[in-house]
């Protein structure tokens, strides 16, 4: 078994073994404050209901370009922290613990995803075993010591307890990106340290939002009972609306790049499916060098309109290798590419990117560098002889004088030992 298997089947048994063991306990000890219980389960349930992708064509965007983070059912995740975190119902003290959190949370979001398994959109395991892993966690740091009253005989119920809630907030969202970065490594390779910082900067979008309102769920409930509930939903119900109209704009866009890139191909000025391997690999090589979130679109849209610029040859190159071509050639198309770019209304930073990729790598940005190097190894390993992808690598090795920076040229080379663009897929497509 692979190292990166074996390593996904732990977070999935220990979630497995965490939430049998939840089951296990609340059937023989009964479940405590069953109101409670009913009322977070329901709003839970409603979340996994409204999560994204919840019908064909409404999914997410692509991992790093997500709006503010990865949490596909903001609304279930934050009834599920002010469950783990609640203390009192209406000023009086709870008595449910740890496993029958994680026993009603695993219920509630198994019900309420059930209707996207039906039409084949269901969350993956990796998120199922997130979600019952942290919040196992925050309700392991809270609960047995709230019930044994160590936390209001010492905090009282004042800004001090609202602080160690914030605290605890912080410990758990640190525990979820860590499983996070770690899932996605071991399914990838990419390095750990990149996907971490991608992680912890997801936390500062929607994150954020869930897990406040995960707090004023609990400290609400605590002081007005349950009502408190549908009304403290609202505000991330409609900042879920919000965000998803903006995924959905940014998904046209990227689907607008994605077809003026495909002009290249239709007009035969580049071999069918150049553009979306350049884009792929550029990706997996970008994450591998550390880039991330908004680098990481900037250099996937520029590698996708890397060629556009030959629509603006009288003459087509031949196979579209642009790679072959002398160097002021090559620096022309660049410049004519990068002035097409301005005119479709993308980015500047793509624009700047698309112009620079003709240039010695010296004085080129790092997405310019990955382009270049990209787009060569495609262009030379074009062929259908065995070797090619071996003979096109020596190539580039023999070019880092000038033309290819070295780092650049070793990560594809360690991309490509890894299945190459086969597995940068499901990382684009979040």
């Amino acid at each position: 078994m692979r190292p990166g298997a074996a390593t996904v089947g732990a977070v999935h048994g220990a979630a497995l073994l965490l939430g049998l063991a939840g089951f296990a306990s609340t059937l023989w000890y009964g479940v405590d404050e069953p109101g409670n219980a009913l009322a977070f389960g329901t709003l839970i349930v409603l979340g996994e209901l409204a999560r994204w992708g919840a019908a064909p064509g409404t999914g997410a965007p692509p991992a790093h370009e997500a709006p503010g983070g990865r949490e596909p059912a903001p609304l279930a995740a934050a009834g599920a922290l002010a469950y783990a975190l609640l203390g009192a119902s209406a000023g009086t003290a709870t008595t449910h613990g740890v496993l029958q959190i994680v026993a009603v949370v695993v219920a509630a979001g198994l019900a309420g995803i059930v209707p996207h398994i039906a039409r084949g959109h269901g969350p993956g395991l990796d998120d199922l075993a997130r979600r019952v892993l942290t919040v196992g966690f925050a309700a392991l740091c809270f609960q047995p010591l709230y019930n044994a009253g160590a936390v209001v005989e010492h905090l009282g119920q004042g800004p001090a307890y609202a602080l160690f809630l914030v605290l605890l907030l912080v410990l758990t969202a640190l525990c979820d990106a860590v499983l996070a970065a770690l899932v996605l490594r071991a399914r990838t390779g990419f390095p750990y340290g990149p996907l971490l910082r991608d992680e912890l900067r997801s936390l500062l979008g929607i994150g954020s939002a869930v897990g406040a309102t995960g707090i004023v769920m609990a400290l609400g409930v605590a002081a007005a009972g349950l009502w408190a509930l549908p009304v403290l939903a609202v505000p991330l119900l409609l900042t879920q609306v919000s965000f998803r109209r903006y995924a959905a704009v940014r998904t046209v866009n990227r689907q607008t790049i994605a077809s003026l890139a495909r002009a290249t191909e239709i007009a035969g000025c580049t071999p069918p499916g150049h553009t979306r391997r350049v884009a792929a690999l550029s990706t997996a090589v970008g994450r591998e060098l550390g880039l991330s979130g908004t680098e990481l679109a900037v250099l996937e849209h520029a590698a996708l309109m890397h060629d556009i610029g030959q629509l603006s040859l009288v003459d087509p190159v031949a196979g579209g290798a642009t790679a072959l071509l002398p160097a002021e050639d090559q620096r022309r198309i660049a410049l004519l590419g990068g002035e097409v770019v301005r005119m479709t209304g993308v980015p500047e930073a793509v624009a700047v990117v698309v112009e620079h990729q003709a240039d010695p790598y010296r004085e080129q940005s790092l997405p310019a560098r990955i382009v270049r190097t990209v787009n060569a190894y495609d262009d030379l390993a074009g062929g259908e002889r065995a070797g090619a992808a071996l003979d096109a690598l020596e190539r580039l090795r023999l070019g880092t004088a000038r033309d290819h920076h070295p780092d650049v040229v070793e990560c594809l080379a360690r991309v490509l030992a890894r299945g190459g663009a086969a597995g940068v897929t499901s990382v684009a497509t979040g």
